[in-house]
């Protein structure tokens, strides 16, 4: 998984991140284990993805936590920026 800026904070820098699972949710779970406190700055208190972020499977955009990843799918979380 793929590491925006922002979040390096919570994997020591790292830009790159291995998460294990079958979904979205389960590679967030994971990474979240393995960096407590990441995923709270992912998805909200309602279980759904922040606004500001995008979770990419391979080439394609997915606001669906459920969607599926198979074990050589690769992830990349951005964080959208905004201002003037």
């Amino acid at each position: 998984m793929r590491i925006p800026s922002p979040l390096r904070s919570y994997t020591g820098q790292a830009t790159v991140a291995e998460a294990r699972g079958t979904t979205v949710d389960e590679i967030l779970s994971d990474l979240d284990r393995q960096y407590p406190g990441i995923r709270f700055r992912i998805v909200d208190e309602q279980g759904r993805l922040r606004r500001h972020m995008r979770v990419f499977v391979n080439d394609e955009m997915t606001r669906d936590l459920a969607t599926i990843v198979m074990s050589d799918d690769e992830v990349t979380l951005l964080q959208a920026l905004s201002g003037g």
